[in-house]
C-alpha cells in the first residue's frame, strides 16, 4: 500500500509538472517572443482571416500563381507525404502528370524545365514555398489572365524578387517564395 501511495504522489506530480506546468511556460514565452508565429502567422484581410502563412494552399485559380502538389490536398490534420521510393511506378506517373500539366497550365514549350517542387509534392504536404524560377514560369498565364500590359507583368517579377527569401542564415536551403503571400501581393497590383 505505501508503494502504491508513493506511486500515486509521483504521478500527480509529473502530470501537473509536465501536463500542465511545462506547456503553460512554453506557451507563454512562445506569445512573448513570437506572437505572431505562435498564433499560426494568421493573415486577416478584410476582417476576415485568409490563411496561414506557413502552411501551403491550393490556388487553382489561373489568376494565381499556384502552389507545390500535396499529396494530402493541403489537408494539415494527416500531414504527410505519399512515401513513393524513387523506383516506384505511381510515383513516376505523378510526376509526368504533373510536367504536363504545369506545361500546359502555364503554356509553355513541352522542353521548358520544371523545377522539381513543381513535380514532387513536399514530405509534409503543407510546404508554402516555391522557387523563384517555378515563379517566373507563371507570370506570362497569371498577366494574361489579368489583362496585364507588360508595364504591369515587369511590376509581378519585381514582386517576385521583393519576396523572395534567401536560405535560412544564408546557407540553409534556397531562396524561395512564399506562394500565399505572393497572391496576396499579387492582388494589390494596379
Amino acid at each position: 500500500m505505501k508503494n502504491l501511495v508513493i506511486s500515486f504522489r509521483i504521478f500527480l506530480f509529473l502530470t501537473i509538472l509536465t501536463g500542465i506546468l511545462y506547456p503553460l511556460l512554453i506557451t507563454g514565452t512562445a506569445q512573448t517572443v513570437f506572437p505572431d508565429k505562435a498564433s499560426g502567422s494568421i493573415v486577416i484581410k478584410g476582417g476576415k482571416k485568409r490563411g496561414s502563412l506557413l502552411i501551403g494552399q491550393e490556388f487553382s485559380d489561373s489568376c494565381y500563381f499556384t502552389s507545390r502538389p500535396s499529396h494530402i490536398s493541403y489537408n494539415p490534420l494527416p500531414s504527410g507525404g505519399s512515401n513513393y521510393a524513387l523506383t516506384n511506378r505511381k510515383l513516376r506517373e505523378n510526376v509526368l502528370m504533373r510536367r504536363d500539366k504545369f506545361i500546359e497550365f502555364n503554356e509553355l514549350d513541352s522542353i521548358t524545365p520544371i523545377p522539381s517542387e513543381m513535380l514532387f509534392s513536399s514530405a509534409s504536404g503543407l510546404d508554402p514555398h516555391i522557387s523563384p524560377e517555378a515563379a517566373l514560369l507563371q507570370v506570362k498565364r497569371i498577366g494574361r489572365c489579368r489583362n496585364f500590359p507588360d508595364s504591369l507583368q515587369k511590376k509581378i517579377i519585381d514582386l517576385i524578387n521583393f519576396l523572395t527569401e534567401e536560405p535560412q542564415f544564408h546557407m540553409f536551403g534556397q531562396k524561395r517564395i512564399n506562394v500565399f503571400l505572393l497572391n496576396l501581393s499579387l492582388d494589390t497590383l494596379k
